[in-house]
């Protein structure tokens, strides 16, 4: 697939999201009226999450029946008990979904997903060529632009500065992202920072001409097409860049603090206070009007987790945690849980400072979503037959489904709904009227069972 210039600019948000017109620009605009556009939070955490993990404290016999049988299942979430790591969650259980029995088998499972939980294709670890379609976050991005159209970060390993995302803008092509607060600061809010260096060769303009650049030789097919395309976005970036200008004055409201110390990639900050720094700029993003869309990679395999509450002198390893290796005489099953109970105190944060900021006839949380989900299915080496979603959604949610535990049929079974299901729904309530997203489950389809469009209990 050889894209011009100008088809990228069409088909990618890298940079250029306020050029990035959505095939139905106008109906997204008046489906954000005076409300303001609607946001998308996408949290992907490594290891899985264990269905039973979500599943509700005080269910009746009857419902831990058939939620243990993962027979489809609805009860409101107000008059049960969450799960422990939950229960910082409980003032907004009227805003929560948890949404059990998707499956993700399309996408890759075991260990990691890559790309390809967010685009529904099997990733051939983590090979350009697979890359077969624009990821979902860019998908809703180009629904409601903005002027970087799409954020990424990411704690993926011990990575800092501007790295390879897993987002993907179009075909054949891996986003970029920023992997530690102040690089993501430095980056989003620079034209307040160093508004000298905007319109020159900054970090990310050197990313894409010099790791991206076509001056290598021998380069050949995707990965010749993905470099032009990189390439090919650096004027986009420098337009972008004049905006922001612009917008200087505003973005100057928001700029988050940073204590110092973050600097240099912060190589002595313990992981809840890194997480709580990059909350700080995924909030200033969305505040700010830089994006409506941010992906975020909290933690992979290979992110240490030092400072832990439990585990406060460990340094601790997600992947032998997923073995049930103990650290600190502390259970494995304990500290997964205080490190998803350390994920939904960044969600928390993230719905509290949302709804300190006016918008329309309520807060910017009204109209926004936030998905924290498994990258790689149900368990550390997950087979993707389940995919648990937490969702928490605004006033204004596009969709049906708030205030719920919701369990659906599970896999090769008669109703049964994929991931792709469920990114076809979240496109079809915000004006994308595709017919599916994604690749298709090969089981399903051998037993030839409807797996394609929207969840139709969830659309409002």
């Amino acid at each position: 697939m050889n894209l011009n210039r100008r088809q990228f600019l069409q088909t990618t948000a890298i940079g250029a999201g306020a050029l990035v017109m959505p095939f139905s620009l106008n109906q997204a605009m008046a489906a954000a009226g005076e409300m303001g556009p609607k946001r998308f939070i996408f949290i992907r955490k490594s290891s899985g999450i264990r269905p039973l993990e979500t599943a509700l404290v005080n269910f009746s016999d009857k419902h831990k029946a058939l939620d243990e049988n993962k027979e489809p299942l609805e009860v409101a979430l107000d008059t049960h008990e969450l799960p422990k790591w939950l229960r910082g969650l409980d003032e907004y259980k009227e805003n929560m979904t948890i949404l059990q029995g998707l499956s993700a088998k399309m996408s890759e499972n075991v260990h990691w997903s890559f790309s390809s939980v967010m685009g529904c294709f099997k990733s051939q670890r983590n090979t350009l060529s697979a890359i077969k379609r624009t990821t979902i976050d860019y998908e809703l991005a180009k629904l409601f632009p903005s002027p970087f159209g799409h954020v990424e970060l990411s704690f993926a390993e011990n990575r800092t500065g501007i790295v390879d995302g897993y987002s993907a803008p179009a075909p054949y092509t891996r986003n970029y992202c920023y992997a530690d607060p102040d690089t993501a600061r430095n980056e989003l809010f620079k034209s307040v920072l160093n508004p000298e260096a905007v319109n020159s060769d900054n970090d990310m303009l050197n990313f894409l001409q010099s790791r991206e650049g076509l001056e290598l030789t021998g380069i050949k097919g995707h990965e010749k097409t993905r470099q032009e395309s990189h390439i090919n976005s650096i004027g986009a970036i420098r337009e972008r860049n004049k905006k922001l200008v612009d917008m200087a004055g505003k973005l100057a409201k928001h700029l988050p603090d940073l204590d110092p110390i973050h600097l240099d990639g912060g190589p002595n900050a313990t992981t809840p206070q890194k997480q709580a720094a990059m909350t700080d700029m995924l909030v200033a993003a969305l505040v700010s009007g830089l994006t409506n869309v941010v992906t975020y990679t909290i933690d992979t395999l290979g992110t240490p987790v030092t400072g832990l509450p439990g585990n406060e002198t460990d340094r601790i390893g997600i992947h032998p945690l997923g073995h049930d290796e103990a650290f600190g005489g502390v259970p494995a099953w304990k500290t997964r849980e205080q490190i998803r109970i350390s994920h939904v105190n960044q969600i928390k944060t993230i719905i509290d400072k949302l709804k300190q900021v006016p918008e329309g006839n309520g807060t910017m949380f009204d109209n926004t979503m936030i998905m924290y989900f498994p990258e790689n299915g149900e368990t550390h080496h997950g087979v993707g037959k389940e995919s648990p979603f937490l969702v928490m959604s605004g006033q204004n949610c596009n969709l049906d489904m708030a205030g719920r535990y919701i369990r659906l049929p599970y896999h090769g079974n008669e109703g049964h709904k994929t991931l792709g299901n469920w990114y076809t729904t979240l496109l079809n309530a915000h004006g994308n009227p595709i017919e599916h997203y994604g690749d298709l489950d090969t089981e399903m389809s051998r037993k030839k069972f409807d797996q394609t469009g929207a969840i139709k209990q969830l659309m409002a």
